[in-house]
């Protein structure tokens, strides 16, 4: 893997979020790079999950605490096998994938991973959005950590331009695909226990989660 690409204090590479846009961002990732790029909920940033030093500079480019963990952007439920326990509950979610619904699931034991991506948890958000570019560069890369594209604490980033005013020199490569369609962050549920529970609110109401659990006869507390 070559070297980092340096962000320029003068801002980013934007480019267009067609085709040629998301081979180069791919091409960033493989360089150790950060790149930012719409998805159906908020507009992201990504780095590739083997790249030295990348999941640090993810999160200084938001400056988000250490003991925040990073979800993964998957193509689908089976890219993120490898890395995650994948049991019933999880298995009847994917009912309501892609779309804006995150579930936090066990590591598999053994899986090397960089400890700032789970914040030394032994559990990992998973994700298949709703949109074709971040689907695509993760059949490229593999499973790619994914935050806001926004300080942490300050709203989310609904346009690249908005990417670019706030923490776009430390971004390397944004992609402009238009407003975000989306503008609500992904519902999240923790599948690591025996009765999923839903961590934050947001674009996947919670009767829709508690409706496919029980329709696989699974017992939960998303409603509570």
């Amino acid at each position: 893997m070559t070297a980092a690409p340096q962000s320029d204090a003068a801002g980013p590479r934007v480019l267009p979020d067609d085709d040629a846009g998301r081979r180069a961002a791919v091409d960033v990732l493989d360089a150790g790079g950060i790149v930012a790029f719409p998805t159906d909920t908020v507009y992201g940033i990504a780095c590739r999950l083997d790249a030295d030093g990348a999941i640090d500079r993810l999160f200084a480019a938001k400056d988000r605490p250490p003991d925040k963990a990073i979800m993964v952007l998957v193509d689908d439920l089976e890219q993120a096998n490898g890395l995650v326990e994948v049991g019933p509950a999880a298995r009847a979610l994917s009912s309501l994938w892609p779309g804006g619904l995150t579930l936090v699931l066990p590591l598999r034991p053994g899986v090397p991973l960089p400890a700032g991506l789970t914040a030394g948890t032994a559990t990992l958000g998973v994700r298949v959005p709703d949109h074709a570019t971040p689907r695509f560069i993760a059949r490229a890369v593999g499973p790619i950590p994914t935050t806001s594209a926004n300080r942490s604490g300050e709203p989310d980033a609904r346009n690249a331009q908005d990417v670019v005013a706030t923490i776009g020199p430390k971004l390397d490569l944004v992609l402009d695909g238009g407003p975000s369609p989306g503008g609500i962050p992904s519902t999240v549920v923790d599948c690591s226990a025996l009765r999923p529970r839903i961590l934050r609110a947001g674009a996947i109401a919670a009767g829709l989660i508690a409706a496919a659990l029980e329709a696989a006869g699974i017992g939960h507390d998303v409603l509570s």
